[in-house]
């Protein structure tokens, strides 16, 4: 496998010589999420396309395995995924009978994704792959940073949540979101 390539720090005069009241592009705290999440599912991916499946197909059987049966409202939110997204996903999975989906009966407009049996299967077929992934980055990460990065995560996640319920805060000049 290709050794991946990191990207060296700004020098930073650089931003201040260019004026932008921001912080360097290499400590941007979304880029250096995006760079880790690439870092570790490019170790991944083999795996998913070895039985067929996207990265966004994979997450709904996971999902679904290990949550059971959810709304699709509740499968988008779970995942991650635009409804409109997974709206077209379904399908797929549902003509490979890896889910199935029903209406709600006491709403029509509502449906529920089940994992079918095949889809279970497939996760099956594809947790020795994925285990063997965790065993390498924990061998080169530790798996005690592995468990500290997950839980740091989880609480920096928790405490965006009110954040990003409160509505928009006009920009006060000279701040820039990121």
């Amino acid at each position: 496998m290709a050794k991946r390539q990191t990207i060296a720090p700004e020098r930073p005069g650089r931003v201040a010589q260019r004026g932008l009241p921001m912080r360097p592009f290499s400590e941007s705290l979304p880029m250096a999420l995006l760079r880790a999440r690439e870092a570790v599912m490019c170790l991944f991916r083999p795996g998913l396309r070895k039985h067929g499946v996207t990265e966004q197909q994979w997450r709904i059987l996971r999902a679904l395995a290990h949550r059971g049966p959810l709304e699709v409202t509740e499968l988008a939110e779970a995942t991650f995924l635009l409804p409109p997204s997974l709206s077209r996903i379904l399908p797929d999975l549902e003509e490979r009978e890896l889910v199935s989906r029903r209406q709600v009966d006491t709403d029509l407009r509502r449906s529920v994704v089940s994992l079918e049996p095949k889809g279970l299967k497939l996760i099956a077929a594809h947790a020795p792959y994925s285990e063997e992934m965790y065993a390498e980055i924990a061998k080169r990460f530790g798996a005690q940073r592995i468990e500290q990065l997950i839980a740091l995560l989880h609480e920096l996640e928790a405490s965006m949540e009110d954040l990003a319920q409160r509505p928009s805060q006009p920009q006060r000049k000279g701040r820039a979101a990121e």
